[in-house]
């Protein structure tokens, strides 16, 4: 019952107010222009280095421009009690790159495990790929020319074409491997860290691209905003009593998918897998009590959050969500978040514009710009704290 809940489309229960403008609910309200040199394409070194900007009043956006600090203050920023929840997701190595038999080239997404190794992948090119076709993987070699450290019998794979999904117009791969073995075993072998296709130019290693925290492998793309966080500003919100809490959301390609109806309202979103654990209930709910505050460590905490709490109180849950927030959500659990810079139409900018406002949003991110900025996933980040929500 709870999974159906949470499968429940946000339409359903986001309600629109009289105060809306037609913007609102309007995929052309959620548009912006930004420079391709504001594009970050490595991250920031270290990590708490990146720049934060602070929305920490109604006024913030209408009459006043943000506060600008640095990631690393935010333990001055944050007031004692404050609980953190972050997505304790990894990114998986879900790119690979392969050949038909023919020989072509062909470039696979993982994007979720159906079944036993059977996955639900976006194969590019992907029109000509029918029921019955195959691709065929080989393990990457290092720099010392041999294979990674995979059992010999595992130099290259095969994949067979199931079928097509017409939801995501991916298609569902077979890989042929022996019962007791996982894919998942073997991915470090013969896959790459899937970055976003506007990072054209990084030298960023794997591991950056990765939350120092993240412990559950599924994603296929990071938690951005918690990219910003290393173990010693961890340490130093602890002993400032801003505690921390965690829940998992495998980011798929519900998060990144662009919106592409006119009407936001009618958007469905590809369901992606979370988990709300019961420890990570216990302590909202006793941050609550105590009068501290719920700080979302970027969108995907929302949706978790959010998605679980779909009976109207926030509840242990273990399933799917296709949970999409936009301007006029009743909110339930989040009071203010940590996100970082968003592209123009995304569901994640209609998200952020539900907990301030979508004009107010779109004002602080041209001080963003103005204030140069770094944007998208190894960018900069944003604070809104919870006295500056609508």
């Amino acid at each position: 019952m709870q999974e159906q809940l949470a499968k429940t489309n946000s339409h359903l229960i986001s309600k629109q107010t009289p105060e809306n403008s037609e913007l609102d609910i309007s995929l052309a309200g959620y548009d912006y222009e930004l420079p391709t040199e504001l594009i970050a394409q490595n991250p920031a070194v270290p990590r708490d280095s990146s720049r934060l900007l602070v929305v920490n009043s109604q006024n913030v956006g209408t009459e006043t421009a943000p506060q600008h600090y640095i990631f690393r203050d935010l333990p001055e920023i944050l007031r004692p009690g404050d609980l953190l929840v972050m997505n304790n997701t990894r990114v998986l190595p879900a790119r690979l790159y392969g050949h038909k038999l023919t020989g072509a080239e062909v470039e696979v997404l993982l994007l979720e495990e159906r079944q036993h190794n059977c996955w639900l992948a976006l194969v590019k090119p992907g029109k000509r790929f029918k029921r019955g076709s195959q691709i065929v993987f080989t393990a990457k070699v290092n720099t010392d020319g041999d294979h990674p450290t995979t059992p010999p019998l595992y130099h290259s794979l095969t994949a067979t074409v199931l079928a097509t999904d017409t939801a995501t117009g991916g298609r569902l791969l077979q890989f042929e491997l022996p019962e007791e073995v996982s894919l998942l075993q073997l991915l470090d072998a013969f896959g790459e860290i899937p970055l976003p296709p506007y990072i054209t130019t990084t030298e960023a290693q794997s591991e950056q691209y990765q939350t120092v925290y993240a412990q559950n492998p599924g994603a296929v793309a990071a938690p951005t905003a918690g990219l910003h966080f290393t173990p010693e500003l961890l340490q130093k919100l602890r002993e400032q009593n801003i505690n921390q809490a965690f829940v998992t959301l495998h980011v798929g390609v519900g998060t990144f998918r662009p919106v592409e109806v006119e009407n936001v309202t009618t958007h469905t979103m590809h369901e992606e897998w979370i988990e709300v654990p019961q420890n990570t209930v216990e302590q909202i709910r006793a941050t609550k009590a105590a009068g501290g505050r719920i700080i979302a460590v970027g969108t995907t905490v929302v949706r978790a959050l959010e998605g679980a709490a779909t009976k109207g109180e926030l509840q242990p849950f273990c399933g799917k969500t296709n949970l999409f927030i936009y301007p006029g959500y009743q909110w339930r659990v989040v009071e203010g978040m940590i996100t970082n810079f968003h592209l123009p139409r995304s569901s994640l900018l209609m998200l952020v514009s539900a907990l301030i406002g979508r004009q107010r949003l779109l004002n602080i991110y041209q001080e963003a710009i103005a204030s140069r900025y770094r944007f998208y996933s190894f960018g900069d980040a944003m604070l809104i704290l919870p006295e500056a929500t609508i």
